[in-house]
């Protein structure tokens, strides 16, 4: 888990939101954040996909229990997206113990079971407290929610999903993420010092504007 979000839940309880200071050079008003505060423009945009839409692309795990905290936040932010833009998942394979739920994502989706499972895994493992943490054990739980084990497990450890989390790694280390969950806006802004999820989101929606005002 993100020890990052950990330290920022306790900046929370000891301080309020701070506001940044700083004008925009089109509007001449207060941005409400700024540059190398509560988000980081990457010095080589890259998106996570061809879609012309803007990208909304959270780096989450379900080992990750502040991911596991975030997610209802960020499927409210998902329905909440402007036309132009589009929310995604990617699976961080950061370590051993992350890739079985990397490959788990990807089995899931590509079998149409993410949109019913994703909270429904969250929970089970973080409020539940189902034994989920290998390729197995997933399979199990997937099977419970109506997805054939045979098929989930034949995609989780095939060589093109195998393939995808190398790319997906390459990515996320090009994007200089550390910690989960992160949202990063078109492949060129990383949210970075939040003091909230809440905040994250309110950043994660100012930088989605200013793309979609851009295009």
């Amino acid at each position: 888990m993100s020890k990052r979000f950990a330290r920022l839940r306790v900046l929370t309880l000891l301080g309020g939101l701070l506001l940044a200071s700083a004008c925009t050079a089109q509007s001449g008003t207060p941005a409400p954040y700024t540059e190398g505060n509560e988000y980081v423009t990457l010095p080589t945009p890259q998106r996570y996909s061809a879609e012309g839409k803007v990208e909304v692309v959270e780096v989450f795990s379900y080992g990750c229990i502040h991911c596991a905290q975030f997610a209802p936040a960020a499927e409210k932010l998902r329905k909440q997206l402007p036309a132009g833009a589009v929310f995604k998942l990617l699976p961080a394979p950061f370590n051993a113990e992350w890739t079985p739920y990397a490959r788990a994502y990807y089995a899931a989706r590509q079998l149409g079971a993410v949109e019913r499972t994703h909270l429904a895994l969250f929970n089970a493992k973080f409020a539940e407290h189902y034994p989920i943490n290998s390729l197995d054990e997933l399979a199990d739980f997937y099977a419970r929610e109506g997805v054939n084990r045979a098929e989930f497990m034949r995609i989780a450890t095939s060589p093109e999903v195998t393939a995808k989390l190398k790319d997906d790694l390459a990515l996320i280390q090009h994007w200089q993420v550390d910690g989960t969950p992160t949202i990063v806006v078109n492949g060129k802004y990383r949210v970075a010092t939040v003091h909230s999820f809440d905040e994250m989101i309110a950043v994660t929606q100012w930088l989605v504007q200013r793309e979609l005002a851009h295009k």
